[in-house]
């Protein structure tokens, strides 16, 4: 524990902040699927913490087996956020430090942590970032659609009219725009846009780093045909191209 209270010092220290007594918020970001895509800082610090806060104790269990990581856990999730939070807020001003770790990928993306984060900001208690994977970052990288700038919505609302209705605010962004979608949802997300957006072009990646990992490319309509008539698993991550930016999506 003490090298990781070491290592965060130092770099306050590099940063000419005087060191705290309390704890460290760790918000560390978890592989998809592939345990290969961990980093070793974040194996490190998931070692040295004194607990960490996990969305899914289960998945993240096996994580923890896979690299000998014996640190205990709790659960932190979406029904409990807010009684958690305040829990895992005392053990914080106490001096332990803590790793939040969302069920894949980086926490606090369409996920509970957010609550949490700005309790500790609010505490003046150091939130540091571990990077790794993240499915709409993924995606995107392997869409072939513009990245320069883009935009990220989550998850839609789980209402058609809603849905309907958001995507009616974003049909003429001109940027791309990314988004998450549940399999028993994204036939109707699809003729939703394929309505509203028109035949842009799309990327839906699914399972990203995963045994049965894909990724369809082309217009809605294509992509439409390609699953409307199977079943569809899995986490899915839709990146849709800009209204102005057709052509050079076209051409990438």
């Amino acid at each position: 524990m003490e090298g990781v209270r070491e290592t965060h010092r130092r770099k306050r220290g590099v940063m000419k902040q005087p060191a705290s007594p309390q704890g460290v918020l760790y918000v560390v970001a978890t592989p998809l699927g592939n345990l290969e895509d961990m980093t070793l800082r974040a194996i490190r610090i998931l070692k040295d913490v004194d607990l960490i806060a996990a969305e899914d104790t289960r998945t993240t269990r096996k994580l923890l087996q896979h690299y000998g990581i014996t640190t205990g856990q709790t659960s932190y999730f979406e029904h409990n956020e807010l009684r958690k939070a305040k829990r895992l807020l005392d053990r914080l001003t106490s001096g332990e430090s803590i790793a939040l770790v969302s069920e894949a990928g980086t926490p606090g993306v369409s996920d509970p942590g957010f609550r949490l984060i700005r309790l500790a900001i609010d505490h003046n208690i150091p939130v540091v970032p571990i990077p790794g994977a993240s499915a709409a970052i993924a995606a995107l990288s392997a869409s072939g659609l513009p990245t320069d700038s883009f935009l990220f919505l989550g998850f839609l609302p789980n209402k058609p009219t809603r849905r309907r209705r958001t995507l009616e605010t974003w049909k003429d962004w001109d940027r791309t725009l990314i988004l998450y979608e549940s399999p028993h949802r994204l036939v109707a997300t699809l003729h939703d846009l394929l309505d509203i957006f028109g035949d842009r072009e799309i990327a839906l990646a699914r399972e990203l780093t995963k045994t049965f990992e894909e990724i369809l490319r082309g217009p809605v309509s294509r992509v439409l045909e390609a699953i409307e008539e199977r079943t569809v698993k899995g986490e899915i991550t839709l990146v849709v191209t800009g209204k102005r930016r057709r052509g050079r999506a076209a051409q990438g």
